[in-house]
């Protein structure tokens, strides 16, 4: 059985998808661009400032279905310039200070919405709650 998961806390889908599903004790989070969701513009600033929030984005999803960034195992990093990697893997590392999850980063020709950034993310439980 899968379950639809949606917050307000994050930005509305802007396609036929889920914020997130979660079936069978894992969580997979729709690729999340740096949308502020009180606006629903992209956030303003560089690389630095888009990875934060994608990261808020997807602590707000984790938060809503009762995950932390604790439980995730993998995440897919797409960039539309890889000369960015540095600067996002900064901001990106601060919300996994230890035992961070396995990754893989790309460079696309081009992100939806003009975004420098997109983050697709897979969360397991690995404690009850």
């Amino acid at each position: 059985m899968k379950k639809v998961i949606f917050t307000e806390k994050a930005p509305q889908p802007v396609g036929p998808y889920s914020q997130a599903v979660e079936a069978q004790g894992m969580l997979f989070i729709a690729g999340q661009v740096p949308l502020d969701p009180a606006t629903g513009k992209l956030a303003e600033g560089g690389i630095a400032e888009q990875t934060r929030q994608v990261m808020e984005n997807i602590g707000a999803i984790l938060d809503a279905a009762g995950y932390t960034f604790s439980d995730v195992v993998k995440s897919t990093c797409l960039l539309a310039d890889m000369t960015d990697f540095k600067a996002m893997n900064e901001v990106y590392g601060r919300y996994y200070p230890s035992d961070p999850p396995a990754r893989v980063a790309f460079a696309v020709k081009q992100l939806p919405l003009g975004a420098l950034v997109e983050i697709e993310t897979l969360a397991v439980r690995t404690h009850s709650r």
